[in-house]
């Protein structure tokens, strides 16, 4: 089993805090292709001036060229923001109209497609956005604040009272999105929540499909309650992940990923 755990990551704003005092944002990106052959994940991180943006893609494998997808629209968004459009619709926008393009290029109409989270912290709040069923969880303290919901048949499901929100990890028609990047919208199909006011202790967690569906939400708070780093966060949900997987006889495990950030004060 192959997995990518990177070095922790770590900065100090300039912008000072309320009471003087300043915000450090930490990170952790943990990738896994799980039993599969190929990563479809994707994760990246950029920064312009004091914007950071933290993103993950997960490609749909069912409709081939998933990696390409989830890395065309990653690098296309991380690109333009170093360069300073750090308009995050437009750079969507753009890697998506990209996309498209190169699918007619690769004369690929019927693949390369993927999810997309997107995290953007700058002047003391947070904003996320995303189109698929990658998740992003956003927790204050050590209580969960809001998640992103999925565009997805379940979670429409969910939405109107058919099933409860336990069933949505592991239904049937889970894998059924109706919203991905790569396929021609009539208008932005991505979704924006916040911006979040940030009062410097604020947990978030940016995830695919294949690491959400093995841990539960308060499996993920009693890791947090527990974490002294986010690198030691992700790392145990992370093994957590693998073990309820394989407990579950998962013997052919997707891709799991998770981008781990702390924002906390000095």
């Amino acid at each position: 089993m192959l997995y990518s755990l990177t070095k922790n990551k770590m900065r100090t704003s300039e912008d000072d805090w309320k009471g003087g005092r300043k915000m450090k944002i930490t990170y952790q990106i943990f990738t896994s292709q799980g039993d599969r052959q190929i990563n479809e994940d994707f994760t990246k991180y950029a920064k312009y001036q004091e914007k950071e943006l933290f993103l993950l893609a997960d490609g749909l494998g069912g409709h081939g060229r998933g990696d390409e997808a989830s890395k065309y629209i990653l690098n296309h968004i991380a690109a333009a923001f170093q360069e300073g459009n750090t308009d995050l619709p437009s750079c969507i926008m753009e890697s998506q109209e990209g996309l498209l393009k190169e699918q007619k290029r690769q004369e690929a109409l019927d693949s390369m497609k993927t999810t997309l989270t997107a995290l953007l912290i700058e002047n003391q709040t947070a904003t996320m956005y995303h189109v698929g069923d990658s998740r992003i969880y956003c927790f204050q303290g050590k209580k969960l604040k809001t998640r992103t919901l999925d565009h997805s048949i379940p979670q429409m499901l969910c939405a109107s009272g058919e099933i409860k929100e336990s069933e949505i990890r592991h239904h049937q028609d889970r894998n059924r999105l109706f919203r991905v990047m790569g396929v021609d919208w009539d208008e932005p199909k991505y979704q924006v929540t916040g911006p979040v006011p940030l009062k410097g202790k604020e947990s978030f967690l940016l995830c695919s499909d294949g690491f959400w569906e093995w841990i539960e939400e308060k499996q993920m708070m009693k890791r947090l309650v527990k974490a002294k780093s986010v690198e030691e966060w992700v790392q145990q949900m992370a093994e957590d992940v693998l073990e309820q997987g394989h407990a579950l006889g998962q013997s052919n495990m997707d891709n799991y990923s998770a981008v781990g950030v702390f924002v906390r004060k000095n």
